[in-house]
């Protein structure tokens, strides 16, 4: 008998993760394999965290902390607002399914960008919302585009700012534009995750939006510069309003016990981040030249990685980097984004690439 699915969920597709580095090397039998696909900090997680782990496989037959007192506390205290405004997730990819889950019934709609993090479309999508898509400009958003898509039926805006996957951002006078004319019944979702390794001035204070009291929800994470990605922690600072309806329907203990120890220690380690974001300049540097000096223009990023344009089947370099023991990340067609690594990781990443690209022919392609 054939499933009975909705037709929503039957045109998704699963969310495909970067290859983990094991597999590549039971794969074809490598010694070395580098992974540069999934934006992780190549310096791995603050030493203050991995000593904050010792001991704490003496309690974890008990629940944790389901309201992760001492973690909100901390998040609020950074960010000067009260721990009625924070609410923590399994990653700052589960508050984005809280938002559709809550604000979101049929047919209602969720203003996203064409080129940006998958999971919007596709929490939408679960929860039989309709996902606007409006196409990225010299590949950044186009604000006034998407607040020219908003009708009655909008509830949620989302801008991944900087955005993944292209690492570009949209300024702070763009954004007061769009804020100025969005209405307030819609939520802006702004996704930060990799706000930590911004450098460009123009970037907009997010924050201040929640604490006059908009409608909006700044979205951030300990999966990037604070090298925690295998734990699953982020979080999300927004109006007690917000905050309020998002735990209605927030899975009890989603923030486990390590997660919460390790997370509010790196935030205490402010040299860690210091020195991830100096690695992350030099390295951005680094494979911006190697990548223009093999005849190929990266997009200027503020993030950590960088997305190109290859002029070749995408799909064939990605996997021709593979055998080279090189894991990127192929997006669409001949796009590709590569994590800034450590220097030796970035010179293996472009020696391979010079080989890959010197035997692979190439056809020009229009782009954005």
């Amino acid at each position: 008998m054939a499933l009975q699915v909705h037709p929503d969920i039957r045109s998704l597709s699963p969310y495909v993760p970067g290859k983990p580095i094991d597999e590549l090397q039971r794969e074809l039998g490598l010694t070395r394999v580098i992974k540069l696909a999934s934006n992780e900090n190549p310096l791995g997680p603050s030493p203050k965290a991995v000593a904050a782990l010792n001991g704490v496989q003496d309690t974890l037959h008990r629940y944790p902390d389901g309201g992760a007192y001492h973690l909100r506390q901390a998040i609020a205290d950074r960010w000067k607002v009260g721990s009625e405004h924070i609410i923590l997730g399994n990653g700052s990819d589960e508050i984005l399914g809280l938002l559709a889950r809550t604000f979101l019934t049929p047919g209602d709609e969720a203003i996203m960008a064409d080129h940006t993090f998958v999971i919007y479309k596709m929490e939408v999508t679960a929860v039989h919302g309709k996902p606007v898509i409006v196409p990225l400009v010299s590949w950044t958003h186009d604000l006034e585009s998407m607040v020219r898509a908003v009708t009655p039926r909008t509830r949620l805006l989302f801008i991944c700012n900087p955005n993944n996957p292209t690492g570009t951002i949209v300024s702070a006078e763009a954004v007061d534009r769009l804020m100025a004319r969005v209405p307030n019944d819609v939520i802006v979702a702004f996704d930060e995750a990799y706000f930590e390794y911004v450098r460009d001035s123009k970037f907009p204070d997010a924050m201040a939006y929640v604490k006059q009291g908009r409608n909006a929800i700044v979205l951030r994470t300990f999966s990037k510069i604070y090298g925690l990605a295998g734990l699953r922690i982020g979080y999300g600072v927004s109006t007690p309003e917000i905050i309020d309806f998002l735990n209605r329907v927030r899975p009890p203990f989603n923030a486990n016990s390590l997660a919460q120890k390790a997370a509010l220690a790196a935030m205490g380690d402010d040299a860690h981040v210091a020195k991830s974001r100096t690695v992350n300049a030099a390295g951005m540097e680094q494979i911006e030249k190697g990548l223009r000096a093999l005849g190929v223009t990266p997009i200027p990023s503020e993030a950590n990685f960088l997305y190109f344009d290859a002029r070749r089947d995408g799909r064939q370099v990605f996997e021709a980097l593979l055998r080279e023991g090189i894991i990127v990340r192929h997006i669409e067609d001949t796009m590709l984004r590569v994590t800034i690594g450590q220097p030796d990781e970035n010179t293996a990443f472009l020696q391979a690439l010079k080989k890959v690209l010197a035997r692979t022919s190439g056809v020009e392609a229009d782009k954005k």
